[in-house]
């Protein structure tokens, strides 16, 4: 088990963030704000993919009815996302946004963070201090430090001023594209602060570069105990974050959404052809949410033993699979016919954990 870094516990939309609450999913809706239909729309297929909270991005003031009604109509809490001109954030709290994510450092002048915080007070909302390279506190902007101490340090800073104002209803971020200096980065807040954090690798690249970035980024904080909420930033369809953020927390036994995919990466002795026949199952699983482990295994050497560990497991030979299920051996399928006869375990299982 894996010892989770105990944080203060805030509420987002009645989502527990930290205080030993699960680790939580997030992602950002890519639609325009001012079209509250679309983003709605894109909400309830990241929510179906298992979407815990979503942020939407409030660039002007046209795009804050939209917001009001996306809000309103949500199946899951909606963030706001501000940047610059900290009036979007004081509207965006008095609209329905679960919580307010600033750049203290873009924001600009004292006053109007101040009033910031003010607003979220007055709603109960809390604030995600979002710190990147480019909303540094200002005194670190030039100093001769390693990037993880700048955003460690002025992290720290704009949580100690939200302390002075008396607000203590933070999440913090300190997010680069760097994965080192990112994991650099929160290992210092950890020791630092005692607020939730909201892990990812930011601008982490396309599906394929930022999956991996991501999980190398995201995995090394959370299986040091760091981290109570995370977003897979990718220059893709905000669905696949969802996904990738899922199955990144499989992999670690923390949480799992749904079935597990175990599958061996083929070689000569392979006697099907096992590649589409995984990916079918892959996608036929992703409805599910009953949490199996499902073995798809190719030939002789591993098969056997991975598929009889598997709640459900078929291990192939020559143009066959034999099928298991608990450990037991049940019947041999025609290659044509191992995806249906997996799917029909599985739904055997279902059925019986009903």
């Amino acid at each position: 088990m894996i010892e989770r870094r105990q944080t203060r516990l805030v509420s987002v939309g009645g989502v527990a963030v930290g205080g030993g609450a699960p680790v939580t999913v997030q992602s950002m809706t890519n639609t325009d704000t001012c079209d509250p239909a679309a983003t709605l729309a894109q909400i309830a297929r990241l929510t179906e993919a298992g979407c815990e909270i979503v942020r939407v991005a409030i660039p002007n003031a046209v795009a804050l009815d939209g917001f009001r009604e996306i809000c309103a109509s949500s199946p899951i809490p909606v963030v706001a996302d501000i940047h610059f001109d900290h009036r979007l954030a004081i509207q965006a709290a008095a609209r329905g946004a679960a919580k307010l994510r600033i750049n203290p450092g873009n924001i600009g002048a004292t006053e109007r963070v101040d009033a910031v915080i003010e607003a979220a007070g007055e709603a109960g909302i809390p604030i995600r201090i979002g710190v990147n390279a480019g909303s540094l506190a200002e005194e670190y902007h030039d100093r001769d430090w390693p990037l993880a101490e700048k955003l460690a340090a002025s992290a720290q800073t704009f949580c100690e001023h939200f302390e002075d104002r008396g607000f203590r209803d933070i999440v913090v971020s300190a997010k680069a594209s760097s994965v080192n200096a990112t994991i650099d980065a929160y290992r210092l807040l950890a020791e630092r602060v005692p607020y939730p954090l909201h892990i990812g690798v930011t601008e982490a690249g396309t599906s394929m570069s930022g999956t991996v970035k991501s999980s190398v980024g995201i995995g090394a904080l959370l299986r040091e105990g760091i981290g109570d909420t995370l977003r897979v930033s990718l220059t893709a369809d905000p669905v696949e974050e969802v996904m990738v953020g899922w199955e990144i927390l499989g992999a670690l036994d923390i949480r799992r959404l749904g079935p597990e995919l175990v599958s061996c990466p083929t070689c000569g002795r392979c006697q099907i052809d096992l590649i589409p026949v995984a990916e079918e199952i892959e996608r036929r699983l992703r409805i599910r949410r009953t949490p199996v482990k499902v073995a798809v295994m190719g030939c002789v050497v591993n098969g056997p033993g991975e598929a009889r560990e598997a709640d459900i497991g078929v291990a192939a030979g020559k143009g066959m699979g034999l099928i298991f299920a608990k450990g037991v051996a049940l019947r041999k399928v025609p290659e044509d016919q191992i995806v249906d006869a997996l799917m029909a375990e599985i739904d055997r299982l279902d059925a019986e954990n009903v």
